[in-house]
């Protein structure tokens, strides 16, 4: 008698499964069917999605979920091969990521796509679970906490995996994602040796500039289509979440860096490029220097700062950076009521070199990639006197279509991915 009921409530516990499977791959469906194909992130053919364990970074918003289900249109004849959940889904309040995973296998299941992981409390223990259990088992996570899936991807679960970041939208992918122009991706060195040339080809056939200032509003972001005016009460929002609820959750913090981290935002919307001056912010943040330190390293990984190191200093959490920028130029225009126009231009051009380059702070002029390439951020009229005679160096200006010799138009470095 006790075997039976054993075997009985199994029998509905599986039933009860296939049932809320069944939703599942209903919520699968819909999302599919609600993706097209007409535009394609950058990121998506560099990633070798051959790979066993494959984990994407990025933060909330710039099209994560899009990018996979698109994979998944493309590459899956069969689409039950493949399933993609969101771990926020209330399925897994009682089921867990193992659970789901047997059955998709048993079920002939191959590929498995897990989105927002940091949201599913012991995720990497059961992902790296289901990687030594099922040998066949292809996976995909993602997640839009920066903070939360930097701090999980230690230990055996790193060997295994192959990481990729998903940044927000290039000038040239928004111009595509416009439908104003398809243009091609550049390297550094041919933007610096065809600029001229390349420029002078785009504008002919477009009128860059009133895009370009659109771009740098409200371009950064994908959600920007779907959002219009809301576009800065949802940036808003995704700036006090990770500030509020993802730095605590992850940093060992007193709380009232909360309202730190806050004033910290909005010192930085208010001034000019922002030479740090660590004692001046520590008097001003009434805190000490390495809980300052470490609030810009916090947001630095969570995607809204940047920091620019001199060349010859290492980088840790514990260096002092000798300059702080925003990750990009619409976080500026969602925080401040009046965006400073040098702090623009530089934060455009640290957004768009550093996807595939390394930045660094020069002595001279205003920015240096991959210690090699110095750059003097200004207006049209901007001028050489601050870079004279320095070696591969080169004036980068605003509010010009076409550049000339070492001077070059801001906005073409949006093609760089």
């Amino acid at each position: 008698m006790f075997f039976q009921s054993k075997k009985c409530i199994f029998a509905v516990e599986i039933k009860l499964i296939h049932c809320c499977m069944d939703r599942l791959f209903s919520t699968y469906g819909r999302l599919l069917a609600a993706t097209n194909l007409h535009f394609t992130r950058y990121l998506y053919e560099q990633i070798n999605w051959d790979n066993k364990l494959i984990v994407i970074k990025g933060a909330k918003g710039v099209g994560k979920t899009t990018m996979i289900l698109q994979h998944i249109l493309r590459t899956f004849p069969d689409k039950e091969k493949a399933l993609y959940v969101s771990l926020d889904n209330v399925w897994f309040a009682n089921h867990s990521v193992l659970q789901l995973a047997e059955y998709h296998y048993t079920h002939g299941g191959t590929h498995l796509f897990l989105d927002e992981v940091h949201k599913y409390k012991g995720w990497q223990q059961e992902v790296k679970n289901i990687y030594d259990s099922y040998p066949d088992m292809h996976i995909v996570v993602t997640g839009s906490s920066m903070l939360k899936l930097e701090e999980s991807l230690v230990g055996d679960l790193s060997r295994r995996h192959r990481q990729y970041t998903l940044h927000g939208l290039s000038f040239r992918e928004y111009l595509q994602l416009e439908e104003v122009a398809k243009l091609p991706v550049l390297t550094l060195e041919e933007l610096l040796k065809n600029h001229f040339t390349t420029a002078s080809e785009i504008t002919s056939k477009v009128k860059v500039l009133p895009y370009f200032e659109k771009y740098l509003e409200r371009g950064y972001y994908p959600f920007y289509r779907e959002e219009g005016d809301g576009f800065f009460d949802r940036l808003q929002q995704i700036i006090d979440t990770i500030v509020t609820s993802e730095i605590p959750s992850v940093a060992n913090i007193e709380y009232d860096s909360v309202y730190k981290a806050k004033q910290l935002m909005a010192i930085l919307a208010e001034c000019s490029p922002y030479t740090l001056n660590i004692s001046s912010l520590c008097k001003t943040l009434q805190s000490s220097r390495n809980n300052v330190l470490k609030l810009i390293d916090l947001m630095d990984k969570a995607a809204l700062m940047r920091r620019l190191y001199a060349a010859s200093e290492g980088m840790n959490m514990l260096t002092k950076p000798e300059k702080i920028l925003f990750n990009n130029t619409n976080l500026m225009y969602a925080l401040a009521p009046q965006v400073e126009s040098g702090t623009m231009r530089e934060t455009y051009l640290s957004s768009q070199t550093g996807v595939a380059h390394q930045l660094s702070m020069p002595t001279q002029g205003d920015l240096v990639v991959d210690g090699k390439w110095l750059f003097e951020v200004g207006g049209k009229n901007k001028g050489f006197s601050q870079i004279k005679n320095v070696e591969n160096s080169f004036v980068v200006s605003d509010k010009i279509d076409i550049g000339h010799g070492d001077k070059i138009p801001l906005w073409l470095f949006g093609l760089l991915y």
